[in-house]
């Protein structure tokens, strides 16, 4: 069939929809060179006419016609409401899997192709019968049968929000810069958005709100007349003019206050207007504003935005399975019920009288207690809370009402075919129970859930609520989660106490992100004593910030007051201090669903966290799910099967290993600048600046080579003004931290300003921590030992002294060749990767010199405390320090070739030689040369000199060379436990921070 055929056929048709949508589509499928249903699939499951079983209402399916994966259809007659249809169709897209495309037609003159995509902004394809003619829009049609993806809008919904909110921000900033607060801005703002969302909804007579801008643009004195009228109208419903105006309400126009814009910003807000704010994305949009507003207060507010996706991998565990499980059951209940109800009709039909009587009497009972199981599911997901006690913007509450809805709805679109009437969607934004500290983040949130209530009712085919559209949001509440302030009795101080918090079924979330370490510098020294006193009975003092969300969360689950919980950790949520709440979880309840690794994005930057699921064992399924995949149990720390975690730190491990300097200041310098001091007079006080100058390495350093820094290193404990006396370095130091016209002078002053420590506030030209223990130390020895804390490979090498180690090394004083070649082992290496953390984005191993080095158990004879004479006659330790020296001697040929680099003695004789390249090509070369370019190559030479030592290792534990990794790892954590139990150890979560702390 031609197009032209088709129009002349088909164009204002008088059929009526039921007689005559089969053919019409029939008809389209020869003009578009499509096989029709039948001719594709004869079971009727995939791609069918009147797809769904006979509505109670008496209609006839879902939807006219179905292809899956493809579209739904309905028809109705010539010049029909298709809006009306298009609703129809969206409240049964959940019976059709949600097909891509919903498309709607009437017979004779209009088709309407309706993306249903979910994270893509909206598009609807409009093709007039009588334009079939035309290619293109017959390519929309072909695509719908053959390439839905050909019609997915490009843009989604998260760059629409990103665009809009960038917009808002310049408002915002501009409105902050004539000083206006910073919560008022935001909270105008939020009744602007809100506005254009309800205009573009339908929920705004048309264009209302643009028109006002329209007007207010050629007179902006009357913008703020204009804007306090329409927010005065919906707060209570009222008109604009002769236009009548819905009655909003809840809480976000109970204030009328309006800021005066100049023309550019009123421009702003119409450029704004302009798009389709019925596509915004909720879960989004507060965090987006949130950045642009009060940029701040963002890593205070733990509102961190995050992609639906990663929300589910909560939601989805802690409220979406359960509930699913349990209308499986109810589903299959009321299957039964019908199904009986069903035989009995039919018994009735063979039989007369009474006994026909008899039978439609028990059929009628088995449809009431069949629509009486339904009714008690619907009431269960009525009565379901989800509480987040640190919902920020309300990213988690919003997914979570989507999908409780969603499972509402699906129940009763089941519920429908199988024979009982649905009623109108009842749930709403009362499920969710949220507690923030943020006003403005509490507000946020309640705008991010009124959005997607009004959003999800408007595309399942429902009309959004009135009178008022905005319901209160009391269970949204602006307070602290951890504490509360107690009222005084008799005369008494007020106290702080526990926060309470409300009953829920479940507990999901993302508290806020803040280490031990850092608390009293973000929180204030006052409150973070208050939260560790309040739990001080539960939680050791040194604990990040989440761990008490963990331990109220677990408390509430042991009150029997929540079910399930769902929180978002960083990585540290099982390792060292934070161990003990995730252990008393454990104990009592079971972990039932986890990431211990996963990307996230928190403040916009990519890192990694935790995702924790638990809840009573006899509740949670089985088997567990770690990491997306099935395992018999989860592991306080995180991992199935053996848990390190339990390792003891070793007596014999003891202060073998130290942190080097933490810095916290300008002390480093480059070389050049170095050496013109070093080649200074001496001082006023008759010495030369070499006292307090020295070479400097790091991490990075270690493992890329050398960048030739040094380090301003003036003797401790002097007085201000005897430090004063080395001219050049004190007054370097003195200007980089105390220069009024430099901003960057001032950041590093105001680093040293907010420390915790008094000494440091104090003592501004000493390092934050010194550490003169292990400067003794390194100081004594020929040569020490360092690991970078983090790593793409975990390596050890030699430093001498005068060098100093910066704190991202650690340190090993006491080393020598055996010690080196047991811990360069892949022995030692599969340990701490087991034991250890990984950091950040890039996901790098870090060693923790108490986890990873002091829970190492060393060969029975070799460890780190015996003298290395005690055992210079052990053919054991020969043999490793052998080939470790060996190992050594290899990679610093390879690092630095004899052909490729030259020694330059330093200005101070006492200091090790500068190592330089030969000429501008050697340096390139060398520039390529780094352990961390050589690990990754591994050439057969390092290969087989790594194969020498670790056969070597394992001699001396007296186990094969061959033993795989997971043999090694049983056994040295055997011979851990061995040693603990012989020479006394303490479990890792049983001791102080130590190098956590500093």
């Amino acid at each position: 069939m031609t197009p032209h055929e088709f129009i002349t056929k088909w164009q204002n048709s008088k059929l009526k929809e039921r007689a005559a949508a089969q053919e019409h589509f029939i008809d389209l499928c020869r003009v578009l060179g499509e096989k029709t249903p039948a001719e594709v699939d004869a079971s009727g499951l995939d791609y069918a006419f009147e797809v769904g079983a006979t509505k109670t209402t008496g209609g006839r399916g879902f939807a006219d016609v179905f292809k899956r994966g493809h579209f739904g259809w309905e028809y109705k007659g010539t010049h029909a409401n298709l809006d009306t249809a298009f609703s129809q169709l969206q409240r049964y897209a959940v019976a059709l899997d949600n097909p891509p495309l919903l498309i709607v037609s009437d017979i004779g003159t209009t088709i309407h192709i309706h993306t249903n995509w979910t994270n893509s902004v909206s598009h609807t394809y409009v093709i007039p019968i009588a334009e079939l003619g035309d290619a293109e829009k017959r390519g929309w049609l072909k695509s719908a049968f053959e390439d839905p993806e050909a019609l997915r809008p490009k843009k989604t919904r998260q760059e629409l929000t990103e665009e809009v909110a960038g917009e808002f921000a310049n408002l915002a900033r501009s409105l902050r810069s004539r000083g206006n607060p910073a919560e008022e801005v935001a909270h105008f703002i939020n009744k602007l958005v809100f506005c254009m969302f309800a205009e573009d909804v339908k929920l705004l007579p048309e264009t209302m709100f643009k028109r006002m801008l329209d007007r207010a643009i050629d007179d902006p004195t009357e913008f703020e007349d204009f804007a306090r009228t329409l927010f005065s109208a919906m707060k209570t419903g009222g008109r604009v003019g002769f236009e009548k105006v819905a009655w909003f309400n809840g809480g976000l126009f109970n204030d009328d206050r309006v800021f005066a814009l100049t023309q550019d910003e009123i421009k702003i807000v119409r450029d704004a207007a302009a798009r389709y704010w019925g596509d915004i994305d909720p879960s989004i949009l507060g965090t987006l504003f949130e950045r642009g507003l009060d940029p701040d207060k963002r890593s205070q507010l733990g509102a961190h935005y995050t992609d639906r996706d990663k929300i589910m991998m909560i939601v989805q565990p802690v409220v979406v399975e359960p509930l699913v499980a349990e209308w499986e059951r109810a589903k299959a209940d009321i299957a039964a019920l019908i199904e009986k109800a069903q035989r009995l009709d039919n018994e009735a039909k063979t039989k007369g009288g009474r006994s026909a009587s008899a039978a439609l009497g028990q059929a009628t009972v088995a449809r009431k207690d069949a629509q009486t199981v339904l009714d008690r599911h619907l009431k269960r997901l009525a009565d379901f809370r989800v509480l987040d006690p640190a919902c920020g913007s309300g990213n988690f509450l919003y997914i979570a009402l989507r999908e409780l809805k969603d499972l509402e709805h699906r129940a009763q679109v089941e519920a429908e075919a199988m024979g009982l009437p649905r009623r109108f969607p009842s749930i709403g934004p009362e499920v969710v129970k949220g507690i923030e500290i943020n006003p403005y983040a509490a507000e946020l949130a309640r705008v991010s859930v009124w959005i997607g209530e009004i959003q999800w009712m408007l595309k399942n085919g429902f009309p959004a609520a009135q009178n008022p559209v905005l319901k209160p949001m009391e269970t949204i509440e602006c307070r602290d989660a951890l504490l509360t302030l107690k009222p005084a009795h008799e005369g008494g101080a007020p106290i702080w106490t526990e926060a309470e918090w409300p009953a829920a079924d479940v507990i999901i979330g993302n508290p806020p992100f803040l280490g031990a370490k850092i608390m009293k510098r973000s929180l204030g020294a006052e409150n973070t004593e208050r939260v560790r006193t309040v739990f001080g009975d539960r939680l050791p003092g040194f604990t990040d910030l989440v761990c008490y969300w963990f331990e109220k969360a677990r408390a509430a689950v042991a009150a029997g007051t929540t079910t399930f919980v769902g929180l978002v950790a960083t990585k540290s949520i099982a390792k060292n201090t934070n161990l003990p709440v995730m252990r008393r979880i454990t104990d009592e309840f079971a972990i039932y669903n986890a990431y211990a690794n996963e990307p996230w994005v928190v403040d916009g930057a990519a890192v990694r966290v935790a995702l924790v699921c638990f809840g009573r064992r006899n509740n949670t399924p089985s088997p567990a799910k770690l990491n997306g995949r099935e395992v018999p149990a989860i592991n306080a720390s995180l991992t199935s099967g053996t848990d390190f975690s339990t390792a003891s730190r070793l007596a014999e491990n003891r202060g073998r290993s130290l942190l080097g300097i933490q810095k916290s200041g300008p002390f480093d310098i480059d070389g050049t600048t170095a050496r013109r001091w070093l080649r200074m007079p001496v001082n006023p006080n008759g010495r030369s600046n070499a006292d307090v100058l020295k070479p400097y390495m790091n991490g990075d350093e270690i493992v890329s080579g050398s960048t030739d820094r040094w380090f301003i290193d003036f003797p401790l404990l002097l007085r201000e003004e005897d430090v004063a006396l080395w001219q050049a370095p004190f007054e370097y130091l003195n200007s980089a931290l105390y220069d009024p016209d430099d901003p960057a002078s001032k950041l590093l002053r105001d680093e040293r300003q907010q420390a915790r420590d008094q000494h440091a506030r104090d003592r501004w030209w000493e390092p934050y921590w010194p550490r003169p223990d292990m400067r003794s130390k390194i100081s004594r020895v020929e040569r020490y030992l360092v690991t970078p804390e983090t790593a793409e490979h975990r390596v050890f090498a030699w430093l001498s002294y005068p060098i100093l180690p910066d704190k991202n090394l650690i340190v090993f004083p006491g080393a020598n060749d055996t010690t080196f070649g047991i811990l360069q082992s892949r022995f030692h290496d599969l340990w701490a990767t087991a034991i250890g953390n990984r950091m950040g984005a890039g996901n790098q191993r870090r060693y923790n010199n108490l986890t990873c080095f002091e829970t190492f158990p060393f060969p029975d004879g070799l460890s780190p405390d015996i003298p290395a004479d005690d055992y210079a006659t052990d053919t054991r330790a020969t043999a490793i320090a052998a080939a470790a020296a060996r190992l050594n001697e290899l990679r610093e040929n390879w690092l630095n070739p004899a052909d490729l680099v030259r020694r330059e003695p330093e200005v101070v004789p006492s200091f090790p030689d500068r190592i330089l390249p030969v000429s501008p090509e050697a340096e390139q070369v060398l520039k390529r040369r780094t352990l961390t370019n050589l690990y990754n190559e591994r050439p057969a030479w390092l290969d087989q000199v790594h194969r020498i030592l670790d056969a070597a290792v394992a001699q001396a534990y007296g186990w094969p060379a061959d033993m795989s990794d997971d043999d090694a790892l049983a056994n040295l954590f055997a011979l851990n436990k061995r040693k603990a139990a012989e020479s006394g150890g303490s479990l890792l979560a049983d001791t102080g921070p130590g190098a956590e702390e500093q």
